[in-house]
């Protein structure tokens, strides 16, 4: 059984590199994903208010027997409940569905830029850190504008940012942000993305014959080698265990240079400043 190696948060906790992403499974899909998930070695599970399925991540690690202590679960707060304390009534929401006491990560999942409301929800954040209701505190989907005005205007700097991330959407300038300010880069999306034409691409059916790697293998250790956490989605077991087997073997320098030819450039993937949710 694979285990993923921890990467260590600012806040002194560790986050397991490669996760599961739930969406968009149902609640009765998620279980079953989770249950498959752990006994397959992940240890990092992720999931959200707007995916509709808290409850059945909550079922599926309950069922699988694997210590709370042992599994590291991450959920985000909906743009319902940001401003004000709105966060509080969101995270209690989410424990109730999860049916836990604490999840180890909490994110905002849009910082939603037009309603203005970013600052002062992390403000609560800090709040339900410090009562220890969670964790680790940090954020998805935020450009380094929106990071810079939370750092200057609150106290605790987000301990994570999961963005749109893969091999043809390198976020090089966001990654350069984080690593100055010890904010740590999480990937979602990462093989592309529904019909994406990433794991279609020439070089990496070539470089998987080099390495004996699958193309979705081969992205998934790009973003490690470049201490990136990923989290990719999938409800099948045998894609689970194989997302996870990208440990035993490390990409040449030159061929992580050569992948750089996959990057559709800056502009490519989400723009957060107008949209989310």
């Amino acid at each position: 059984m694979t285990l993923a190696p921890l990467i260590k948060l600012n806040d002194g906790y560790s986050i397991p590199q490669v996760g599961l992403g739930t969406w968009p499974l149902d609640d009765d899909q998620a279980a079953t994903a989770v249950v498959q998930a752990l006994e397959a070695g992940y240890r990092h599970i992720d999931t959200a208010v707007k995916y509709g399925n808290e409850q059945g991540v909550g079922n599926g690690l309950r069922a699988s027997g694997v210590d709370r202590s042992e599994v590291f679960i991450t959920t985000k707060v909906d743009g319902q409940f940001q401003g004000s304390d709105r966060a509080v009534e969101g995270l209690d929401g989410s424990l109730k569905r999860l049916g836990l006491d604490y999840v180890d990560l909490f994110l905002v999942h849009w910082p939603l830029p037009q309603r203005d409301e970013y600052v002062s929800t992390w403000k609560t954040f800090e709040r339900l850190q410090a009562e220890g209701k969670v964790r680790s505190i940090g954020v998805s989907n935020f450009k380094p504008a929106h990071l810079e005005r939370l750092m200057a205007e609150t106290d605790v700097v987000p301990a994570v940012n999961q963005i749109q991330l893969s091999p043809a959407i390198t976020r090089t300038a966001e990654r350069e942000f984080h690593d100055r300010h010890g904010i740590v880069t999480q990937s979602y999306s990462p093989l592309g993305g529904d019909g994406a034409g990433l794991l279609s691409a020439p070089i990496l059916s070539r470089l998987g014959e080099k390495y004996g790697k699958t193309p979705g293998q081969l992205a998934l250790r790009w973003l490690v080698q470049n201490r990136i956490v990923t989290i990719p989605k999938t409800s099948n077991p045998e894609r689970m265990r194989e997302n996870l087997d990208i440990f035993d073997f490390a990409l040449d320098p030159q061929d992580l240079a050569e992948l750089a030819i996959l990057d559709e450039g800056p502009d490519a993937g989400n723009d957060s400043d107008v949209t989310g949710h």
